[in-house]
């Protein structure tokens, strides 16, 4: 599923990597006269490494024209790519598959490295190198093994110094899709993180060229092309003896350059094929050199112990740091099944210390799991109708993951009950015996906790505490007789920082006993606060933290201008029911056009003596303030939160503001 921009990005990448591989492939076995092992390098590298790993081939293996893939592929520049391919074909082969089983396991990233760096080497040594090449380089199985072992020791650290920290950062950064093999980006880190490992791993390969340790490119040829070839340069030129000469003429030539596959005295300047030493080459001539089916690509290294010692120092030095540094700055305790694929909040600070739970209560709603989209056309806290049994008001609540409109062309991920944000109002008498049923259709577990009432220890809500969690699919029923009466809300507790942050919670009105206890007015409206992050696509839940800092504000799961008016005459009352159903802010909720009279906060109602007037009442995450307001005069009268970036929508104004504003249109 695309999910962010790099996906796009990703599956044409991958397209052109196919088309790449398919083409590289073709001209291989079809045109281009190398041995069959170098011919699957080259494919592999290019399957990896894409449109890049084709370029590679074209400008340094593919034969430009018939007969001269030898001087073509003769500079040491060429030799040393490749020397790298063959290297980077079997490590990475063994690379890709481990990670992808270790992420399978679940095993921890630490590990995950260690096992990738084991199979790679496997591989590359006992597979691509001995096995693949044994007929090549001649001698046994295990002669090539013992040959190949330093070469292919210094080269394969080289590497995996190169493409450790790529897929450390990449896989534990901002997108943890990159640790699951199910995702387009888990193998876009594999591709960059061997693009990567190649460029780490060239210079050493040039050197191993230089000094005999490894071979380049190679020619392999069939005995009557030789022929045919001579018979086409003496016929070209009006005779055999024009022919000749321009043939020795060319290996002069080729004589001229330095020579990758001779390290100097007593080296063997044979074609490039593999480590170690082997059966003379058919021809003397550079990297280029071509043999016949039979022949042995052979060399005899001139690398002193001392060197050996040095350059396998330090490719060790450089595989421990590419290893071990990141762990100064990632996790690389947890692994795929910690992290579930997480998208963190751009902006998030992590470090070697972030838990895993962090990570998951701080992620993106993944899209996938949207079981519903709606516009502006559908509400939330639409009030849900109980059914009587047995004397007892029963609601059923079930939680789900939609998408949901707060503006026109805006729409969050969010946690919903019964389909919508704010979840529907619950409204009842006090005395009433309530209970509701609560199924869980979330990814996660959850509870529901009815903020501020007095009821049994059991149905208070908190996760672990009084309750075991709902589980993703199970129910709960909590029941209880209201003993109160005003302005409540009921809201997750369970993972509380990310699902009443993504929209789970819902208005609790308790209505009195006696209706002459209630405070009259006019119009009754409830005003739930909430705060969103969206960035890039995709909904985080806000917090007072980096990278959770919020950018959208709503009431009653809008922001402004897709807020209600509230539509009153001159001398009518309002009475706002203020919710602090927000998560981690506290806005100053103020009324324009005069005073309100604060009647009630957290559902007691305040003596008619210790009741006050004012224009701003500051609601904090769980407060709730009762006021009335009364139209004095005509006109639109804002209701807003008095924090101005709070009143804005991604730090925009629409029509005079947005997020957190209602208005109050007063006809005269």
């Amino acid at each position: 599923m695309f999910v962010q921009p790099v996906d796009y990005f990703l599956a044409v990448w991958f397209v052109l990597a196919a088309l790449s591989t398919a083409y590289v492939a073709w001209d291989q076995f079809r045109n281009n006269p190398e041995p069959v092992v170098m011919k699957w390098g080259f494919i592999l590298v290019t399957l990896y490494m894409g449109p890049l790993g084709l370029l590679i081939y074209v400008l340094a293996d593919k034969e430009p024209r018939p007969g001269e893939h030898e001087a073509f592929t003769k500079p040491l520049w060429k030799q040393g790519v490749g020397s790298t391919i063959h290297c980077v074909a079997g490590d990475a082969t063994g690379i890709i598959l481990a990670a992808a089983i270790t992420a399978a396991l679940g095993l921890p990233m630490w590990i995950d490295l260690i096992v990738e760096y084991v199979a790679g080497f496997a591989f590359g040594l006992f597979i691509f190198q001995s096995l693949f090449m044994k007929s090549m380089m001649g001698g046994t199985y295990w002669e090539n093994v013992r040959k190949s072992f330093m070469p292919e020791f210094i080269s394969m650290n080289f590497m995996m110094a190169g493409m450790a920290p790529v897929m450390s950062f990449l896989m534990m950064g901002s997108d943890m899709r990159a640790m699951e093999p199910t995702e387009l980006l888990f193998w876009g880190v594999m591709s960059f993180g061997v693009i990567v490992g190649f460029i780490t791993a060239y210079p050493a390969n040039v050197w191993m060229v230089v000094r005999g340790l490894k071979h380049g490119l190679m020619t392999e040829r069939e005995p009557e092309f030789d022929k045919a070839r001579e018979g086409r340069r003496e016929h070209a030129h009006g005779g055999a003896e024009a022919g000749v000469a321009r043939h020795r003429h060319a290996h002069a030539r080729l004589d001229e350059h330095a020579n990758p596959g001779h390290g100097g005295p007593g080296g063997n300047p044979g074609a490039g094929g593999h480590y170690g030493s082997g059966h003379g080459s058919s021809h003397g001539n550079g990297g280029g050199g071509s043999r016949g089916p039979h022949g042995g690509h052979g060399m005899e290294p001139d690398a002193t112990v001392p060197q050996l010692a040095a350059f396998g120092g330090v490719s060790v030095l450089a595989l421990a740091l590419g290893m071990i540094a990141p762990a100064n700055w990632v996790n690389l305790t947890l692994s795929a099944r910690d992290v579930g694929g997480a998208i963190m909040p751009p902006g998030m600070i992590m470090d070697r210390d972030t838990p895993a739970a962090a990570m998951l209560d701080m992620a993106a709603v993944h899209p996938r799991l949207i079981t519903a989209s709606h516009g502006l056309e559908v509400r939330g806290d639409r009030e849900l109708q109980a059914r009587m049994e047995n004397g007892v008001k029963v609601f059923d609540l079930e939680t789900s993951v939609i998408r949901w409109a707060i503006l026109p062309d805006v729409k969050v991920d969010a946690y919903a009950i019964n389909g919508q944000v704010p979840g529907p109002r619950l409204h009842i008498r006090q005395g009433d015996r309530v209970r509701i049923n609560v199924t869980n259709r979330l990814p996660e577990s959850t509870t529901l906790h009815w903020h501020g009432l007095i009821l049994p220890n059991e149905m208070d809500g908190p996760a672990e505490i009084t309750q075991e969690p709902i589980p993703p699919g199970g129910s709960y029923v909590y029941e209880f007789t209201a003993g109160q009466s005003g302005t409540y809300f009921y809201h997750s507790h369970d993972h509380v920082d990310r699902q009443q942050a993504l929209g789970l919670y819902g208005a609790l009105i308790i209505d009195p006993a006696n209706p002459q206890d209630e405070i009259a007015a006019d119009h009754d409206y409830v005003i739930q606060l909430q705060e969103w992050l969206m960035r890039e696509g995709l909904t985080f839940p806000s917090m007072p933290m980096d990278g959770g800092q919020p950018n959208y504000f709503t009431i009653n799961g809008r922001a402004y201008p897709s807020t209600d008016t509230i539509r009153m005459k001159v001398g009518e009352t309002l009475k706002v029911r203020f919710i602090g159903t927000n998560n981690g802010f506290i806005h100053p909720m103020h009324i324009h056009g005069g005073p309100f009279e604060v009647v009630a906060r957290d559902g007691e109602t305040i003596p008619e003596s210790a009741r006050f007037l004012a224009d701003t009442v500051n609601v904090g995450p769980g407060q709730r303030y009762d006021v009335v307001w009364q139209a004095r005069r005509p006109g639109k009268w804002l209701i807003h939160c008095h924090i101005g970036h709070h009143t804005t929508n991604n730090n925009v104004e629409e029509k005079g503001g947005g997020g957190l504003t209602v208005v109050i249109d007063v006809q005269p």
